[in-house]
């Protein structure tokens, strides 16, 4: 069966260039042309994933995000005429998988949504169960759940797999840009904040439940989840 998605862009000559080359790909596809439709058609069409322009009538790209990923951790990848990294650090914090800047050539864009497909849709063909388990801490993937002493906290999708990223190899030191390639999947050119936001966050959530692990900052390089006996 095809995957499915939706294209959502005011530009009509963008959009239909979008639909005839990934209809030719193989894709399903189905256009937007405002962000009101956006939603309309993401909720009947239920996409695979979504390529979500910024600049749109009726509601722009960064509130049909937000109403995305309220109800769903389908894949977004932006589309967008700005290239100034405050848009891409708003839209990696907001839980957008992947950033793509016009003018684009289609092959760019069909590179991007193979590689976005195959990390978030490839997961559970991979066979091994994506959970781990520390003292007084669940980090499940498969569910997307965060249990920490045993309740279950409210954690963001990107949030989530940042924690799962650095626990599977624990007291590995990552950089920035290792963590937004890894984690966000694509070469993230600028700055990296967003990685420092994330880890805020999760050190929020985290903070003085185990002197058996805990989130560290590795000053001049990056982060790490070190792991050791107390």
């Amino acid at each position: 069966m095809a995957q499915k998605i939706l294209i959502v862009e005011d530009e009509v000559n963008i959009a239909e260039l979008l639909h005839l080359y990934l209809e030719k790909e193989g894709y399903e596809t189905q256009t937007a042309p405002d962000g009101g439709k956006a939603v309309e058609l993401f909720r009947s069409f239920a996409p695979d994933l979504v390529l979500l322009d910024i600049m749109l009538p009726v509601m722009d790209g960064w509130s049909v995000l937000k109403k995305i990923r309220a109800e769903s951790k389908t894949p977004v990848i932006m589309l967008t005429a700005k290239g100034e990294t405050g848009d891409k650090v708003t839209g990696l914090e907001q839980g957008a998988d992947d950033y793509i800047v016009k003018p684009f050539e289609t092959k760019e864009v069909l590179a991007r949504i193979h590689a976005v497909l195959r990390r978030t849709g490839g997961e559970s063909e991979s066979g091994g169960e994506k959970k781990l388990a520390f003292d007084r801490l669940v980090i499940n993937l498969d569910a997307y759940e965060l249990l920490v002493d045993g309740k279950r906290v409210d954690t963001p999708p990107k949030e989530l797999e940042l924690l799962y990223h650095l626990a599977s190899a624990p007291n590995r030191v990552f950089t920035r840009n290792q963590l937004l390639d890894e984690v966000w999947g694509f070469d993230y050119f600028g700055d990296s904040r967003t990685v420092d936001v994330h880890i805020k966050r999760l050190r929020e959530k985290l903070e003085g439940i185990s002197d058996q692990w805990s989130l560290k900052t590795v000053w001049g390089v990056g982060y790490k989840f070190e792991v050791g006996t107390p």
